[in-house]
């Protein structure tokens, strides 16, 4: 391809732009701008063919229409539509008329050319408006999920900014039971608070079956702190309402839609929460996060530790106990759905682990224990004490003979959280 001749024969189309002309070579000597090599080579082509040197005003482009001259228009209109928006990262795409794209081919075509040859209009008009944002808001610009997405409609004349969410990881532990992990919207009512004319019986009329949750302690004071417009709690597995999250406490992420704040005091943020919380739930280790962290914690299947109180519905000789108990450590258990759940999870048979089980009866009274077990994750506790009327085999009451129910838990540890959680690749600064 010689330039000086696809330059020639696309000037002769009419009046062409330096940006323009430029593009069809924006391949060639990298550093330049397309209006700098379209300069160039409009002067190369008068040298060459010993002719007067005729600028051509953008304006007056029969390709682009004179939107090359816009770059700093539409920079100066994407930085007004975050104005007060924290961000350190950002891009821009451009959407341009049909009528340009339909010109940039018969361009090309009239200058000899592939028609994936150069550069589109709006990968320059991406880049351009995009150095200029970078200069006047001082963000980078990201190709990986950035802070703003900026998209420039030409056509319409419009600039939608979009704000991505930004996230906070952490882990809470649970102090009280009868406290959900997540808001738990009354079935009766459809979270409404109404059955007809009249308050709903079964909540109170308040819409909700549990006063409290770990998501209301935590996501309203981040969404407060960041500012934004939504907060959305995503926990690593979850446990029941009943029990308490204790140890190090379960990894969670608390994603916050339209941040207009970004960099936030952690450390203080932290405190804010165990305020609110005041003692019923306490956070730690709160660090931002990135999007990527969201699916971490919503995919990680994580060993658990708990220790169970448990009832027996007769005398349990300690001997019995230590040698069934042994028997469940190393098993692996069959699990159908159990009936507590069955309204709200699919019907099926699981299997999984025990990796450890201990057990010490309560001092004077036989028909009480303490039994800690580490299993897989998705290993259902209360079942395997009680064997859920057959479902779970083998339990601990089919084993011993004799009915047993979880009177109390307390989940002790999440384990396996350093490889999934703790790399520094899934955290900002």
């Amino acid at each position: 391809m010689d330039v000086l001749d696809v330059a020639a024969r696309a000037t002769d189309t009419g009046p062409v732009c330096d940006a323009c002309l430029g593009r069809l070579v924006a391949d060639r000597s990298f550093g330049l701008s397309n209006a700098e090599r379209g300069s160039a080579l409009r002067v190369s082509l008068a040298l060459r063919d010993d002719e007067d040197h005729e600028p051509v005003e953008t304006a007056d482009c029969w390709v682009c229409e004179g939107r090359c001259t816009e770059f700093d228009e539409w920079a100066e209109r994407a930085a007004e539509a975050v104005e007060g928006v924290e961000f350190a990262t950002y891009n821009v795409g451009t959407r341009p008329p049909p009528l340009i794209e339909e010109n940039e081919a018969l361009l090309r075509a009239d200058a000899g050319l592939d028609e994936d040859a150069g550069e589109p209009f709006k990968s320059e008009f991406n880049r351009e408006v995009g150095k200029r944002v970078g200069r006047l808001t001082d963000a980078e610009v990201s190709f990986d999920r950035p802070d703003v997405q900026f998209t420039i409609d030409l056509a319409e004349d419009e600039v939608d900014a979009k704000v991505n969410s930004t996230f906070v990881y952490g882990r809470y532990r649970k102090m009280e039971r009868d406290i959900p992990q997540t808001e738990w919207p009354c079935r009766e009512c459809k979270g409404s608070g109404r059955q007809g004319a009249d308050p709903c019986d079964h909540c109170g009329g308040s819409g909700y079956l549990y006063d409290d949750s770990v998501e209301e302690y935590t996501a309203p004071v981040v969404e407060d702190v960041m500012d934004g417009t939504e907060a959305t709690f995503h926990g690593a597995g979850r446990e029941d309402v009943d029990a308490l999250m204790l140890g190090t406490g379960r990894p969670f992420v608390v994603e916050i839609e339209e941040p207009r704040r970004r960099r936030v005091d952690t450390d203080r943020l932290q405190a804010d929460i165990n305020a609110f919380a005041d003692g019923a739930v306490e956070v730690e280790g709160l660090r931002l996060a990135t999007y990527d962290m969201v699916e971490r914690v919503k995919e990680h299947d994580a060993g658990k530790r708990y220790r169970a109180q448990v009832s027996f519905d007769a005398d349990v000789d300690p001997d019995a106990l230590a040698d069934t108990v042994a028997e469940l450590e190393g098993a692996t258990v069959e699990q159908y759905t159990p009936n507590r759940v069955d309204h709200r999870r699919a019907s099926m048979t699981r299997e999984r682990d025990v990796y450890e089980a201990t057990a010490e009866p309560e001092d004077g009274d036989p028909r009480r224990a303490t039994v800690e077990i580490r299993g897989e994750g998705g290993l259902y506790i209360k079942e395997l004490i009680s064997g859920d009327e057959g479902r779970t085999e083998p339990s601990l009451a089919g084993l011993l003979g004799v009915g047993a129910e979880v009177t109390a838990l307390d989940v002790l540890a999440v384990e396996g959280e350093a490889e999934p959680f703790e790399r520094e690749e899934f955290f900002r600064e």
